[in-house]
């Protein structure tokens, strides 16, 4: 519960009111005068680069309190991968097949969603970038089932703005990508997935590498779409040359379907981190 209690101190946001409204003079309005956590300036230095990770790891963690949220349902996927009513639209063939799994993750998403509100929205919450594609499908079936969900944005040379149905009190920018997927991960009850590009294969990989190497408790881990996924990377003969041990295939499975997704996470058992390294 809340400590409503006022500190008898000050505090910042009346302090900095109050100096805005100070004389203008050579000193007060010297760089130097600033207070520092309102200087931008200042917070912008490389020399800050540690405080502004530690604010945007603070602020999320805050946030997610504040909304009771206790852990979530992650959906990684491709950007670029339409909505079946626009796959007409799409710059290949391949993505235009891709489309049905945007309806999958919108699917999957609402399923979860019952469960969530089930719980006060206090459990298996959505949780996606908060883009196009995948992401916005993953939204957007939370929303279709009245739930919260998470956006998790990052600033990129293009603009890109939030989906619009992410829950807006839980709409989140980033500047740091290792905090950002610290965020996805740190309530995490399963990840999910979908086809996608650089971004996704590089969240697949960095959640495998830490459920494979004991830093993080396993929790299901759905690939949807087999087809793609043994196309793209060719997971035998990681383990016939010996680089990851064949008990590391048994870290993910693959899925096709909504309803094959959530009876998987419905009836995953207890499943403690790795104490050690097959192999090694």
């Amino acid at each position: 519960m809340k400590d409503d209690r006022r500190s008898p101190l000050r505090n910042a946001h009346t302090d900095r009111d109050t100096a805005k409204q100070i004389p203008e003079t050579p000193q007060t309005l010297s760089p130097s005068y600033r207070l520092a956590f309102a200087d931008d300036e200042f917070l912008y230095r490389d020399e800050l680069r540690p405080v502004r990770l530690q604010l945007e790891l603070q602020k999320f963690e805050m946030l997610m309190d504040e909304h009771g949220i206790d852990s979530t349902i992650v959906l990684f996927g491709g950007a670029r991968i339409p909505a079946p009513a626009d796959k007409e639209k799409a710059r290949t063939k391949t993505l235009a097949d891709l489309s049905r799994f945007y309806d999958e993750a919108r699917e999957f998403a609402r399923l979860m969603t019952i469960k969530s509100k089930a719980s006060g929205n206090r459990e298996f919450v959505i949780v996606t970038g908060g883009g196009p594609g995948v992401m916005e499908a993953g939204n957007r079936g939370a929303h279709d089932e009245g739930g919260k969900s998470v956006g998790l944005n990052i600033v990129l040379p293009h603009e890109q703005a939030p989906n619009p149905y992410v829950t807006p009190d839980l709409a989140f920018n980033f500047h740091y990508f290792a905090i950002r997927k610290m965020h996805f991960l740190m309530r995490a009850r399963a990840i999910c997935v979908f086809p996608g590009g650089f971004g996704t294969l590089d969240e697949l990989f960095e959640t495998l590498t830490l459920i494979q190497t004991g830093r993080m408790q396993r929790v299901p881990l759905l690939l949807f779409g087999r087809e793609f996924w043994e196309k793209i990377i060719n997971w035998d003969a990681l383990a016939d040359a010996g680089t990851i041990s064949p008990e590391d295939l048994d870290l993910f499975r693959y899925v096709e379907s909504a309803a094959e997704a959530a009876d998987l996470v419905e009836n995953w058992g207890p499943a403690v981190a790795r104490t050690d390294l097959p192999d090694r």
